[in-house]
């Protein structure tokens, strides 16, 4: 929210996160690896960020796997080089969703859950060899 610090966001986003992960238990979390081409700014302030989300996440004893772009863009496309429109198509094809995700944030969380779901260790990966 506006008016904030940075260190007020960061406690913010842990505090949500503590709160979601309570509430909702998962048994694992996947994140996208950091990748940044040009604002470092930018690059350092969303790895504080990631850093919070992940320790918030290791200290309720949820297991983190972490996919960079080409992977999560190879698992739900089949192509490394796919753009983010073809992603988020993809993304809405296979969640059977009438339109795709919005903000762009919650089209990419699904994306990577996607691409988590179709990793080796993935539970619903073997529930797939059941049926």
């Amino acid at each position: 929210p506006a008016g904030m610090d940075f260190s007020q966001r960061l406690e913010r986003i842990y505090q949500q996160m503590q709160m979601l992960l309570t509430q909702y238990r998962p048994q694992a979390m996947a994140v996208e690896k950091l990748y940044f081409q040009n604002n470092q700014k930018t690059a350092i302030d969303v790895a504080q960020a990631r850093g919070v989300i992940l320790l918030a996440a290791q200290l309720q004893g949820v297991e983190t796997f972490e996919y960079t772009p080409l992977q999560v863009k190879s698992s739900v496309v089949g192509y490394g080089q796919a753009v983010k429109k073809q992603v988020q198509e993809m993304t809405r094809i296979l969640l059977h969703l009438d339109a795709v995700p919005k903000p762009d944030d919650t089209a990419d969380a699904l994306a990577i859950a996607i691409c988590h779901a179709h990793s080796s260790g993935s539970l619903m990966n073997r529930l797939k060899q059941y049926q």
